[in-house]
């Protein structure tokens, strides 16, 4: 595929937004699809923007109507674990049912290339670790529910009308734009390398820990982070995969490599330069001790290997942007 027109629903999210523009710089043409009720406008810099929601369906087959994508990268989702537990019902009818609108406006289309925004929250907790994508998906909250309900709907969509799809379950997703152009801007902020980061800066009296009595090394949840430019790198690869005629699959994205919580407190003031306090409280309900992935399907299937593996690099080009333009957006002014 070369040049071609992309849908790119949720393209002004954090993952999203980053996609765009390595679609941007590879030839092809992203348009975004988003409500902007959790994405920004700011972020949409490589293409235009639709602004409207996946559940409508005449909106969205208007779209397919102008643009006639080849393909549809879907982002468009609710991504607080918390939040899904407590609003079980908004997680379905936006995660589930925007994907079953979205599914059926692209059965009457000329799509049949589908690449998905997953998680490694299919997994629930693991029985082994490094994960592999044949490990059994049962999710704990409703939120790794709803990414199970999709990825089985695109099994079906592929049986049915010949979609075919790659699922990418992606872990701990982290960093920044290395050129600081977008960058990560959540209200609430469930990640823990920007909470960490607000800490150093004195944004907020404390870097907060979740439990310290895992069976980990340094008792403290181990978690695998990944670059969000190498997710995105993920992405386009597997636009190109499925363009040569590749079959529908699910890939883990990851590293491979373990950090612990406590570890990514130190590397934040390592990387800052700033001593800030870290105060140690329970665990929250369902965290597993480990999620590392067994990401060597996504090196076979795509050819894909992080680029910025290293935690260090992933806290400095997020402090880059905390810094600068990500301490403009957040708080509402022009960079």
């Amino acid at each position: 595929m070369s040049a071609g027109t992309i849908l790119v629903t949720g393209g002004a999210g954090y993952v999203g937004s980053h996609a765009c523009k390595l679609l941007a710089a590879r030839g092809y043409r992203p348009v975004v699809v988003d409500n902007l009720s959790r994405g920004h406008r700011w972020a949409v810099k490589w293409g235009p923007l639709e602004e409207g929601d996946v559940r409508d369906r005449d909106f969205l087959a208007g779209q397919f109507e102008k643009y006639a994508p080849e393909a549809v990268m879907h982002f468009a989702a609710f991504a607080y674990v918390g939040e899904s537990v407590d609003q079980p019902d908004l997680y379905r009818d936006n995660n589930v049912r925007g994907a079953e609108t979205l599914l059926d406006v692209i059965r009457d289309s000329t799509c049949r290339q589908f690449v998905f925004s997953s998680s490694c929250v299919v997994y629930g907790q693991p029985e082994t670790s490094p994960i592999a994508e044949t490990a059994p998906r049962r999710p704990v909250n409703p939120y790794g529910a709803g990414k199970k309900a999709v990825e089985d709907m695109l099994s079906d969509a592929d049986a049915g009308s010949g979609l075919r799809s790659v699922s990418l379950r992606y872990f701990n997703a982290a960093g920044s734009d290395p050129d600081t152009e977008i960058g990560e801007c959540h209200k609430p902020e469930p990640h823990v390398i920007p909470r960490a980061l607000a800490a150093a800066a004195g944004e907020d009296d404390a870097f907060r820990i979740n439990g310290t009595d895992f069976d980990t090394p340094d008792g403290t949840c181990i978690r695998d982070f990944i670059h969000v430019t190498d997710l995105a790198d993920a992405h386009v690869r597997a636009l190109d995969y499925l363009a040569g005629g590749g079959v529908t699959t699910r890939l883990n994205l990851g590293t491979g490599a373990g950090v612990s919580v406590r570890e990514i407190g130190t590397a934040v003031g390592r990387v800052t330069g700033r001593d800030f306090p870290i105060v140690e409280g329970p665990r929250r309900a369902g965290d597993p001790a480990r999620l590392v992935a067994d990401a060597s399907r996504a090196r076979d299937v795509l050819g894909w290997r992080p680029e910025y593996a290293d935690i260090e690099t992933q806290i400095r080009h997020a402090w880059a942007w905390y810094q600068g333009p990500g301490a403009a957006r957040a708080a509402g002014r022009e960079p």
